[in-house]
């Protein structure tokens, strides 16, 4: 549903390397690779994490599209290497293996795309499809988010995220803008001190039971103009765009924006902002819509919660079938995370900032920073100018 960028991404969980192409920025974006690399970072942190952790060191390479620090204007395509990749050149081999019988597996994990993916595309080894179904592709797409994310910064657009729950155990707050600065300090990216002591006790517990926690993690944009997104079209809607974004990121199982679901529980009386008149023209005195209304940016914060379920690979294995004999089984094992809420909320951050990047463009048009850079503020005085 993006209509002026494009990315792709490829790449497997143990081949040489991840590869995104970002297409349709802008020329003459500054491109501050450190940032980019802080974000791949934030993406490995997060207590409940496992060990492949522990072996990648995430940094970006851009190999084309950008030429003394700045884009061209033309496609952008970087690279993550994949250190674990050492370990598995014969298993994940491009070039054909005489013997590949102790490497096939045939024991789908319930709740991966392993068995629906095995059907789909007629693979005979379950690891044709968990190499790219894995959530290690989410590192490519946090790349692709950093080069959007610097552009919205570079228009006063600023996203934030932190986890609000794990397991049963939720904060006790509504944190402020300035209140998530500085989250990514706690072990959780979380803002409550007891919920996040709570969350690490149910962590522990988890993982001594060989089981998996999942969580909801809210994404929140700041400087969000008025007017990105469109009522007009069911597909330019901002809210689909953002929704069908969110849920792309594997085990996210619901997306709400603003009340969310909380708001078919209440009378309309208790759900819409209501507008008040002020010298600078009608404000609102609460945001229970997220930042959107009728598909369209209405200038507060943007809000958005993703529901992540448990993660699907337990080193207790559940209950599966050999898809060689027929026979029940326990599921295959991979290395896996007890807990991966904190690094979904960074992979929620990167999707959101393409949703916003590629809204802005279309609102504003031009091929060029400083092209957009005016129509920006022209697109700001109008909003102004009629409060």
């Amino acid at each position: 549903m993006l209509s002026r960028l494009r990315f792709l991404t490829a790449g497997e969980s143990h081949g040489p390397s991840l590869g995104v192409v970002v297409e349709g920025l802008p020329a003459g974006l500054k491109v501050d690779v450190a940032f980019i690399n802080h974000a791949l970072w934030r993406r490995q942190q997060g207590y409940g994490r496992g060990g492949r952790m522990a072996i990648e060191k995430d940094r970006v390479e851009i190999l084309s599209g950008v030429r003394h620090g700045h884009t061209l204007g033309s496609p952008v395509l970087m690279l993550v290497r994949n250190r674990d990749w050492e370990n598995w050149k014969d298993t994940m081999s491009v070039e054909p293996v005489k013997d590949t019988s102790g490497q096939r597996l045939t024991m789908p994990r319930p709740g991966h795309a392993d068995l629906a993916g095995v059907i789909k595309y007629s693979h005979s080894d379950v690891r044709n499809v968990l190499e790219r179904a894995s959530a290690r592709e989410t590192a490519a797409r946090v790349v692709a988010g950093g080069l959007c994310a610097l552009m919205l910064k570079s228009f006063g657009i600023e996203i934030r995220a932190h986890v609000v729950s794990i397991g049963f155990h939720s904060i006790d707050m509504e944190p402020t803008w300035d209140e998530l600065e500085g989250v990514e300090e706690s072990p959780l990216f979380c803002c409550d001190k007891r919920a996040e002591e709570e969350m690490i006790e149910a962590i522990e517990e988890a993982k001594a039971e060989g089981d998996t926690l999942g969580g909801v993690f809210e994404v929140r944009a700041k400087g969000v103009p008025v007017g990105l997104g469109s009522y007009v079209h069911w597909d330019r809607r901002l809210d689909t765009r953002i929704a069908g974004a969110l849920m792309s990121i594997p085990a996210i199982k619901g997306v709400e924006i603003g009340m969310g679901f909380e708001c078919s529980a209440f009378p309309g009386s208790s759900v819409h902002d209501e507008l008040y008149p002020s010298e600078a023209g009608p404000i609102r005195k609460t945001n229970r819509a997220g930042g959107i209304e009728g598909g369209v940016s209405n200038g507060e914060e943007i809000v958005v919660r993703c529901a992540m379920k448990p993660i699907p690979t337990l080193m207790k294995p559940l209950s599966s079938v050999d898809l060689l004999t027929g026979e029940p089984v326990s599921a295959a094992k991979e290395r896996s995370d007890v807990c991966a809420v904190p690094a979904a909320s960074v992979v929620g951050e990167a999707m959101l900032a393409i949703v916003l990047a590629d809204a802005l463009l279309e609102k504003t048009g031009g091929d060029s920073m400083d092209e957009i850079s005016s129509r920006v503020e022209e697109v700001k005085e109008k909003a102004d100018a009629l409060g």
